[in-house]
């Protein structure tokens, strides 16, 4: 396994992270909670050491399994989590003001709650799960952030930036305050190279990429035949002739 620095944070975390969407079962439909733990295991067997879940993914089931497996581990396995607006709206809307979406006392009660399921004392890099740089300046979220780095409850601070929008947070790079930035990027994906990238070296943002296989279409496993449940995420991501595309 190769290992990178993430960023200012000096974190060395592995170059292949695991994305714990699939294993919340709110969306992702299919594995059961052992198979998902041992998978987890097998990546650490592997030397993967960056997990990314988020208080949605099942209402807190992919951080509970997060946790389990981790606690089974002498190694140092990073934790990055995020926190949903509490308006719940993906993306942000333009003109939603801030205090809809993260206000303080939101912010510290999510994190608590992770933490809680979790099972542990510190979530090491904690992020909004939606963001808006018209929010830079507004609110009292920073203050509670702060107040979480304060209490040793959170390491640094990040955001995942909405769908197709990666030029959506560089306001907020600007400000100094974010230590790592979530954006898609794949081959289908490379928008975030114009500006959010240079925005990020410049300020050692360290950036986590998300959807690198555009949800499994660039495994070479999706095909036209492949048939998701109804209620699983894919089946409305690969609709259409999508999946006849990415064959």
């Amino acid at each position: 396994m190769n290992y990178r620095t993430l960023g200012r944070t000096g974190l060395q975390v592995s170059e292949i992270g695991y994305g714990a969407w699939g294993i919340g079962k709110g969306a992702w439909i299919g594995a059961s909670d052992d198979e998902s733990v041992k998978a987890l295991n097998k990546a650490f067997d592997f030397g993967l050491n960056f997990v990314d879940t988020a208080l949605v993914y099942g209402d807190g089931h992919s951080e509970k399994l997060v946790g389990k497996a981790i606690r089974q581990r002498s190694e140092t396995i990073y934790v990055a989590s995020k926190i949903p607006p509490k308006n719940y709206q993906w993306p942000a809307k333009r003109g939603v003001p801030v205090r809809e979406a993260f206000p303080a006392d939101h912010i510290i009660a999510s994190t608590e709650e992770s933490l809680k399921y979790l099972g542990l004392d510190t979530i090491d890099v904690q992020q909004f799960h939606v963001w808006s740089d018209e929010w830079v300046g507004q609110g009292d979220w920073l203050d509670g952030i702060q107040k979480l780095k304060k209490q040793g409850k959170i390491r640094f601070f990040g955001v995942s930036i909405n769908d197709c929008q990666p030029e959506n947070a560089i306001r907020l790079i600007e400000t100094g305050v974010l230590d790592t930035v979530q954006v898609i990027h794949n081959i289908f994906e490379q928008a975030p190279e114009d500006r959010l990238f240079p925005a990020c070296e410049q300020r050692q943002v360290g950036v986590i990429v998300r959807v690198p296989f555009d949800e499994g279409s660039l495994t070479g496993k999706i095909t036209p035949d492949t048939r998701f449940d109804p209620a699983d995420f894919r089946n409305r991501y690969f609709r259409d002739d999508r999946k006849r595309q990415v064959y």
